[in-house]
C-alpha cells in the first residue's frame, strides 16, 4: 500500500531505514511531543518499547493475505502477522496486536509516539512517509493491479481513465495515489479498506478497483471468483514494503533489520511466503 515507489537503492542511500504511516488513534490521551515514543520501557538492547517485553504491533486488519482476522477465531492472521511474530521470537518479545485502526492514522500513531512500537500490513516504502517514520530495510517486492468484473465493458486504463467512470481504492495508499495519477478523468473513490471496494466493484457500484497486485490475486483466488486482473492490469509500480518504525527508536529498528535478515536466512521467509502465496515471491 503506497505511492512513489522508492528503489532498494535509494533506500538504502537514504538511510538504510524508513518507516510509514499511521493513524492518530487515541492521540489526544498520549500525552508525548510529535515524534516521541512515549512513555515507554527501555531494554538492555537500547530500544525503548510501550509495554516492556512486548512488542506492540498497529495495523488495519483488512488486507488479506497479509493482515486480516479470522471470522471463526477472531485470531489475527496473514503473512505479515505471522512475519511480526517471527520477529517477536527473534527479540524474546511477546506479541501484542492492537485492535484495527484505519491505514492512514497509521503513520501519525507511529509517530507520535506513546501507542504501538511497530507496523505491518503492506506498507510501501516511500520518500513521503520517510520523512514522518523509519522503516526497516524491504523484505517484500510489490506492485499494484486493476481489478474489474469479468464481464466488465471498460477494463483498459484508457477506457477506465473517463468520465463517469467511479474507481474504488482505499484511503491513504498507494493503489489511490496511483490512480489519481493515472486516472485523472474518472472518479476516485476513497473507502475504508480494500474488502469494500473488492465487493463494491462485485456489485457493479465502482467500474474497477486499484490495489496491490499480492492482495487482488489472493482474493480473486478465495473470495472474488467473479472478478479479474484484465490483460494489462498488472501495474508495473516497483514497491517494496517494510516495517514501519519511530524515528525516536532507531536502536529498534536496528533490531528488527538484523532479525529480519535471520528470518531470511533460517529460512523461515521463504516457508511464511509459500504457506500464503502457494511459493517464493
Amino acid at each position: 500500500m503506497n505511492s512513489n515507489s522508492m528503489t532498494r537503492r535509494n533506500f538504502v542511500k537514504m538511510c538504510g531505514l524508513g518507516l510509514v504511516g499511521a493513524g492518530v488513534l487515541g492521540l489526544a490521551g498520549c500525552g508525548q511531543a510529535s515524534g516521541g515514543t512515549g512513555a515507554g520501557t527501555k531494554t538492555a538492547a537500547g530500544y525503548e518499547l510501550v509495554k516492556e517485553g512486548k512488542l506492540t504491533l498497529v495495523s488495519n486488519f483488512y488486507f488479506p493475505p497479509f493482515v486480516s482476522m479470522n471470522e471463526k477465531t477472531g485470531e489475527h492472521e496473514g503473512f505479515d502477522v505471522d512475519l511480526y511474530k517471527a520477529i517477536c521470537a527473534k527479540l524474546g518479545l511477546e506479541p501484542n496486536i492492537l485492535p484495527t485502526v484505519q491505514f492512514d492514522t497509521i503513520v501519525p500513531t507511529i509517530k507520535q509516539g506513546g501507542k504501538a512500537d511497530v507496523s505491518l500490513g503492506a506498507i510501501t516504502i516511500t520518500d513521503a512517509r520517510a520523512q514522518e517514520i523509519d522503516f526497516s530495510e524491504p523484505y517484500l517486492d510489490s506492485n499494484q493491479s486493476i481489478v474489474v468484473r469479468k464481464d466488465a465493458a471498460a477494463t483498459t486504463k484508457e477506457q477506465l481513465n473517463a468520465s463517469g467512470m467511479q474507481i474504488a481504492v482505499q484511503s491513504g495508499t498507494s493503489g489511490e495515489s496511483w490512480a489519481k495519477e493515472n486516472l485523472p478523468s474518472a472518479t476516485i473513490v476513497p473507502l475504508d479498506d480494500i474488502i469494500q471496494a473488492l465487493t463494491g466493484v462485485q456489485s457493479n457500484l465502482y467500474a474497477a478497483a486499484v490495489t496491490d497486485l499480492p492482495v487482488s490475486s489472493y482474493e480473486i483466488k478465495v473470495a472474488y471468483s467473479d472478478l479479474t486482473i484484465p490483460t494489462g492490469g498488472e501495474i508495473p509500480t516497483g514497491e517494496q514494503y517494510g516495517v514501519v518504525v519511530s524515528k525516536s527508536n532507531p536502536e529498534l529498528t536496528r533490531a528488527i533489520n538484523k532479525a529480519l535478515a535471520d528470518i531470511k536466512a533460517d529460512g523461515t521467509m521463504a516457508e511464511l511466503q509459500r504457506k500464503w502465496f502457494g511459493k517464493e515471491v
